[in-house]
């Protein structure tokens, strides 16, 4: 185990190579990275690692072709922008509520000590 408790990952050469022919086939870093669920400094150390390794015959796997760019994912629910406008409706709602409710209360106190005079 490491130091930070994780233990290590390996990934036999073969999965090393795909990754980088990938890249090399015209895919970005972060785009293979990302569907390999990895971090994109460890494809670029797989790409300076492919560079200084020597390939065997028929070592190398042969270049992926590059993939259509996924959809951007949907939001789901309001923009932070609506929810801003919506928190500032609310609060500005609470406030006037408030303000009936104290007006109420001083009318109750109000009528209260007219009625009970008497």
């Amino acid at each position: 185990m490491t130091e930070s408790g994780r233990k290590r990952r390996l990934f036999p050469d073969a999965f090393k190579l795909e990754a980088v022919a990938a890249v090399q086939g015209g895919r970005p870093v972060a785009q293979v990275a990302a569907e390999l669920g990895l971090p994109d400094r460890l494809v670029r150390a797989w790409l300076r690692w492919a560079a200084v390794r020597p390939v065997a015959a028929g070592d190398a796997p042969a270049p992926t072709p590059p993939r259509e760019p996924a959809a951007p994912a949907r939001r789901l629910g309001p923009s932070p922008a609506d929810q801003a406008a919506e928190i500032a409706r609310l609060r500005r709602e609470l406030d006037r509520v408030r303000m009936e409710r104290d007006i109420l209360k001083r009318a109750a106190l109000i009528f209260g000590q007219a009625t009970g005079g008497r």
